[in-house]
């Protein structure tokens, strides 16, 4: 079947247009109208990002590429309540796309109780009116999107806050760079006999198990598991080195593909310590002698942040195509829908 086809067939909300413009997201947030915040770094002493799904994992990856650049511990939050260190001087950024996610609301009044410093991140809903309600600054993003296809307005208006309060120096070049960057790859990345549907179809029947490096690729390691599973329908699990080292390597002594069809996938970067490289070399002959496929996800731009970028909008591809060639629409997302219906009933 033609790319086209697959498209008309199973993509009912047409996410292949929004992956082709996710650079527009970057210049959205770009153009976007700042609101004011009355603090700057030297008053905070903390950071938690609140948020779930497609509103976290920015600010996982928003770690994994400005964590070196922090002076202030960095928590991301997936919870309904903040942790116990939470101050005055903690900076809590509430972001959620909907504005109706229930766990990021129950921190918010948290966070208004403990007079921390709040700052939110939302399309809308009822996020949107407890900022208003509060006078707290609200960056408004693009509305629209499923929440994890609107991963860039999340990211880069992070980027902005932090630059904004003075946490990290301003982006401009890394905001333009961005954009260059996925324009390109789109072109790329967009054609059927292309390195991303190639991944994807080799895919096709396996399970993926995805191995990133803790603070520094695994975000991209935990974006490319999120999107196999909301995007393909598949189930993908994900652990980062060292750490898988010391425990789940074992598992792959009693690798069997009749009970467990699996593949591996390493997020690599020439940027890890020689340790994790030669850590990477040595599991990936063991996992090759079990008798599974390792394949290997990287990028060859000069600059880390961009090769991050890089390899989560691969994945995104690949995850995708490998919808399309399952056969399920990559917009849908039952499960999700009816697990909130059920929660909301009293």
């Amino acid at each position: 079947m033609e790319l086209k086809e697959f498209i008309e067939k199973y993509d009912t909300q047409n996410q292949y247009d929004v992956l082709t413009n996710s650079f527009s997201q970057i210049e959205f947030v770009q153009s976007l109208d700042n609101p004011e915040i009355e603090f700057s770094a030297e008053e905070i002493n903390s950071v938690v990002v609140c948020g779930l799904g497609g509103s976290a994992i920015g600010a996982d990856l928003f770690y994994n590429l400005f964590g070196k650049e922090l002076k202030v511990p960095y928590f991301v939050n997936r919870n309904y309540s903040l942790p116990a260190f939470t101050d005055e001087n903690t900076l809590v950024v509430l972001s959620s796309y909907s504005g109706n996610t229930e766990e990021t609301l129950s921190s918010a009044n948290q966070a208004k109780e403990l007079g921390a410093k709040v700052v939110c991140l939302t399309s809308g809903g009822k996020l949107k009116d407890f900022a208003e309600e509060n006078a707290y600054p609200v960056f408004e993003l693009q509305k629209g999107f499923q929440p994890r296809y609107a991963l860039y307005l999340n990211l880069f208006t992070l980027v902005k806050i932090f630059g904004l309060i003075g946490l990290i120096p301003s982006q401009e070049k890394f905001f333009e760079e961005s954009v260059a960057l996925l324009q390109t790859k789109a072109e790329e990345f967009k054609v059927q006999n292309f390195l991303p549907f190639q991944f994807a179809e080799s895919l096709v029947g396996f399970i993926p198990v995805i191995y990133s490096v803790d603070n520094q690729t695994s975000a991209v390691g935990l974006r490319l598991k999120g999107q196999f599973n909301e995007n393909s329908k598949s189930h993908a699990f994900h652990n980062v080195l060292p750490e898988f080292n010391h425990n789940e390597i074992v598992g792959w002594e009693t690798y069997n593909e009749n009970s467990f069809r699996a593949k591996a996938i390493f997020i690599w970067d020439e940027s890890y310590h020689p340790q994790i490289k030669k850590r990477i070399e040595i599991t990936s002959y063991l996992i090759k002698k079990a008798g599974a496929e390792v394949l290997t996800i990287n990028s060859e731009q000069k600059d880390f942040k961009l090769r991050l970028l890089e390899m989560v909008f691969f994945g995104d591809w690949v995850s995708y195509y490998l919808a399309l060639l399952r056969g399920k629409d990559p917009s849908e997302i039952d499960n999700i829908y009816y697990l909130k219906e059920k929660l909301a009933e009293n």
